[in-house]
């Protein structure tokens, strides 16, 4: 690798995603030198999530960014409804929770990155790599001291005081570690498309509850971006009962949307997530620390993936920010302060994700007949006044929302 372009800095951050972007724009706006490295050349993947939660929006404000961040096109949610036979219950309800905004704000992923990296750009020692995938880990001393990629101008060899992986579920520095996350089981895929919105159509996001099935409808303001949970693994056989079959489907299980599920026009229209629902035992090796789906990938329950990914960044940010104060290598005890610090919201997250997967999603997708009223116990649970607080609490704001330190934020 002697002909590779050589880097130095503090921090290298592999992967673009929330976390990664985060974390580089928070170390470069403490002040520290910063390299983010995406393999992608923009931010433009479809069907990401794109709830940004008001816990996200609370270090937003923090951070003074929350004015110009909701000046970008996005729409709000202040409630999710669900209807089940000839039942609509709301599920949740954020306009009683306390925070500064009281909604989901829904946001092209790729349009809250590019917000970010904008913001980074300010600041000097920020350095965002597109079209540059890490490949290699570099180890010096029984320890992790930066990576090796592939840029646009060719091999990079990228030296650190640490690495951070923020590169998903599927990290190549989780690989290159050797590392295996524990899977802790995901029962279900999500079939993904859009679908036209009218002015008409309820301003909320909508689940609808079918015979063994489950739609989930987010209000994108002229389109619908919609969810269609099906089987672990059932995606082929969903795709050979045929395209009219599976319109079809979605007209039973959704009616409002009946009249305009032929412009779903092909498969090509359609997207499969493949969900998984694991964690690592342990998040870090020495100079080398895992956050967000690298470290945890999430249940699309709650759409709480990029929330999470983001206090992870944020945890990160204010440990590192003082370990980063004194030269040299980056100690294990600060890589493990930040799992010491997120590990419990993680693990309680993913613990009512999965509760959720194996009884009230299982329990859908295993039916045979369409439900004709909600069972009993959630009629009753969602006419207690104040309940719809609760999983507006747990989706908006979390089991430990961060916030941004005083040495992270500067002036």
């Amino acid at each position: 690798m002697s002909n590779a372009q050589a880097i130095e800095t503090r921090v290298c951050v592999v992967g673009g995603g929330p976390a990664g972007i985060v974390l580089g724009y928070l170390l470069a706006r403490a002040g520290y030198a910063v390299t983010v490295l995406e393999k992608h050349g923009d931010f433009l993947r479809d069907f990401r999530g794109d709830t940004v939660h008001p816990s996200t929006m609370t270090a937003l404000d923090e951070l003074g960014l929350l004015e110009d961040f909701l000046k970008r096109p996005h729409s709000e949610i202040v409630q999710l409804d669900a209807h089940v036979g000839s039942d609509m219950i709301t599920v949740a309800d954020f306009s009683h929770i306390p925070a500064k905004t009281k909604f989901l704000a829904i946001m092209p992923q790729w349009d809250f990155l590019n917000f970010l990296a904008e913001k980074g750009r300010a600041y000097a020692g920020f350095s965002l790599l597109m079209n540059t995938a890490a490949t290699q880990i570099l180890r010096e001393a029984g320890r992790v001291a930066g990576v090796r990629a592939t840029g646009q101008e060719g091999e990079l060899e990228i030296r650190a005081d640490v690495v951070v992986a923020c590169d998903g579920r599927s990290s190549t520095m989780r690989s290159a570690a050797g590392i295996t996350p524990r899977d802790l089981g995901a029962p279900m895929d999500v079939l993904w498309m859009r679908l036209s919105r009218r002015a008409t159509d309820r301003n909320a996001a909508l689940g609808f509850v079918g015979a063994g099935s489950f739609l989930i409808l987010i209000d994108r303001d002229d389109y619908w971006q919609c969810g269609y949970v099906i089987a672990k693994g059932s995606a082929d056989a969903v795709r050979a009962r045929g395209l009219g079959a599976f319109r079809a489907e979605l007209a039973a299980t959704a009616p409002v949307i009946a009249d305009r599920v032929n412009e779903i026009r092909s498969w090509d229209d359609v997207k499969l997530l493949s969900v998984a629902v694991d964690r690592l035992d342990r998040w870090y090796v020495p100079g080398l620390l895992f956050i967000g789906d690298a470290a945890h990938a999430m249940s699309p329950v709650g759409g709480v993936g990029i929330n999470l990914a983001v206090q992870d960044a944020i945890a990160t940010a204010n440990i590192l920010a003082a370990a980063l104060r004194k030269p040299g290598p980056v100690d294990d005890a600060e890589l493990a302060a930040v799992q010491r610090r997120r590990t419990f919201p993680t693990v309680m997250t993913q613990a009512l994700q999965v509760l959720i997967q194996r009884s009230a999603i299982t329990s859908v997708l295993r039916s045979t007949d369409p439900p004709k009223r909600a069972p009993l116990v959630l009629r009753i649970l969602t006419s207690i006044p104040g309940f719809h607080l609760i999983p507006a609490y747990l989706v908006g704001i979390g089991f430990r929302p961060e916030h941004v330190s005083r040495l992270v934020r500067g002036s």
